[in-house]
């Protein structure tokens, strides 16, 4: 007998609701039951759309739901730990979309209502889920390239309409957060936790960083250098370079098509992994959690770690002083 499926609702009807929704279908430990927007219309065309049973015009409403037992959450930034809370004290899990704040204190509030509530939250880095990262992790920890010195990485897009969230200050859009806070992450998963960073940035007329740059250094010698950009032309790239070789990832954030190269000796071995997706991944191993089949991948510590390392970055960029922890 099969575990019990966990009944999800999405709270917000955002764009990248497309890519969550397909594998929470497909899975048979999830299943997606609702959905909610700010507007009822608005609520039940995405519902219908994507064949989602109920729909709410508001997301307190969802919460509402005793039959909802876990939220995804895919509002606009600056919403993301104040709902993540509102769900918590709600009697809800929580999948909460990327990042979870800018501001590391923010972050501790949000896991300190989860443990007051009892229940899991956990921040939607879908790309950690997949194999691919994880055999990059193994590799490097392996020893396949050698101590570890460098990490380089790099995620940038063009953003055309002035009106999308990601260009938006009240939001807290930006390039940092919205693409550099994945470079932020590879580099700590494979380095641990900076002691010291610095950053610039390029700003548009409203304040928020359109193109975003950081160095990130660490205790045992390794040094990570990332460029994120709204304003750039589409590039998603890691590279984990040690004394004895490096390997380089084109698609390390979307994981589409999941390939290393090893670069050692002057030869590249391609290591081909299967391609998954890692939403569906992720959604999967919180319904596990939640069923005591297994642990959160990411949770508190991972969180407010990264949380700490966006806010010291921005300091950083608007100082012009490097920030140490």
């Amino acid at each position: 007998m099969g575990v019990r499926p966990v009944a999800w609702g999405i709270v917000s009807t955002g764009h990248i609701n497309r890519l969550v929704i397909p594998p929470a279908q497909e899975s048979n430990v999830v299943e997606l039951v609702a959905l909610a927007s700010r507007d009822e219309t608005r609520a039940r065309e995405h519902a219908q759309r994507w064949g989602i049973e109920r729909a709410y015009g508001s997301y307190e409403a969802l919460l509402d739901d005793p039959e909802i037992e876990a939220v995804y959450i895919s509002l606009p930034n600056s919403l993301h730990c104040a709902w993540s809370i509102r769900a918590l004290e709600a009697g809800k899990h929580v999948l909460c979309e990327k990042p979870l704040s800018r501001r590391a204190a923010e972050v501790e509030a949000a896991f300190n209502a989860a443990e007051r509530a009892g229940r899991l939250l956990m921040e939607g880095f879908m790309y950690r889920h997949n194999p691919q990262t994880r055999k990059l992790r193994e590799l490097v920890r392996g020893g396949a390239i050698g101590r570890l010195r460098l990490i380089r990485g790099a995620f940038s897009f063009t953003v055309r309409n002035p009106q999308d969230i990601r260009l938006l200050p009240e939001l807290d859009g930006g390039a940092l957060m919205d693409v550099g806070c994945y470079c932020v992450s590879g580099s700590r998963l494979l380095a641990g936790e900076p002691e010291r960073v610095s950053a610039e940035q390029v700003s548009d007329a409203t304040g928020v960083d359109v193109v975003f740059a950081g160095t990130l250094s660490f205790s045992d010698g390794v040094i990570a250098q990332f460029d994120s950009g709204l304003a750039l032309p589409e590039r998603d790239e890691l590279e984990a370079t040690g004394e004895d070789g490096s390997l380089f990832l084109d698609d390390p954030w979307h994981c589409r098509v999941p390939v290393i190269e090893l670069r050692r000796d002057g030869d590249v071995e391609r290591i081909e992994l299967e391609p998954e997706d890692s939403y569906g991944l992720e959604l999967e191993n919180l319904s596990a959690a939640i069923r005591g089949e297994a642990e959160p991948l990411l949770g508190r510590a991972d969180a407010i770690g990264n949380a700490r390392a966006i806010e010291a970055l921005y300091a950083s960029a608007e100082s012009g002083e490097s920030i140490a922890f």
